[in-house]
């Protein structure tokens, strides 16, 4: 049975990720060989497992699914990484692709799909999703890192700092660098004006 592809799975949400861990389960090829709910645990969890593949949630508490993948390529290459997730903007996108992430997709995607990208990806090969490649071609490339798109993103709403900043775990005055940040880089005059001038792009 050595030609089971072992499986790390990291979700922060523990309903979707325990669906998935059940639903691969069923799978005669693939074995989950491990759990995570954040970043952090999940490089630990890859580096004790040594899983094939590392299927991993965009958004995560204390690394996000790109720093982890980041870390993977380095720690441990011989483990390849695909994203699942529910933001798929196409600065993500093209992030992930600069760090190695050999597999792209929505979480909308059906388990038996899912189960046949992690073959294909264990094998060396690579799937992105075509309607968030297309997005990502016809979006150009965001000027902001994927913390100023998140921080945007809380403040599309008009939430004030405070709760932008409890919602990212993050302090208020980071966050308002961040805000300030992303509205520098998009020439916008405020936080508002940024927001549309990102949505505007796609890398909202």
């Amino acid at each position: 049975m050595n030609d089971r592809v072992r499986v790390l799975l990291a979700d922060d949400e523990h309903l979707i990720r325990g669906a998935l861990a059940a639903l691969l389960a069923l799978e005669d090829d693939l074995t989950v060989v491990a759990e995570a709910a954040s970043g952090p645990e999940a490089l630990a969890m890859a580096a004790a497992h040594r899983p094939d593949v590392a299927v991993l949630d965009l958004q995560m508490p204390g690394l996000d699914g790109l720093e982890v993948a980041a870390e993977l390529r380095h720690r441990l290459p011989e483990c390849r990484v695909m994203i699942v997730t529910g933001h798929g903007r196409p600065g993500y996108l093209k992030r992930a692709l600069q760090v190695g992430v050999r597999g792209f997709l929505p979480k909308t995607v059906s388990a038996s799909d899912l189960a046949g990208i992690i073959r294909t990806v264990r094998a060396g090969g690579r799937y992105v999703d075509p309607e968030l490649a297309a997005e990502a071609i016809s979006a150009g490339d965001s000027p902001l890192t994927p913390r100023e798109t998140d921080v945007l993103e809380l403040a599309a709403d008009g939430s004030p700092v405070a709760e932008i900043a409890e919602r990212a775990a993050l302090s208020p005055g980071t966050v308002r660098n961040y805000l300030s940040s992303a509205a520098g880089k998009l020439g916008a005059e405020n936080r508002h004006a940024a927001v549309r001038i990102a949505r505007e792009h796609g890398w909202l």
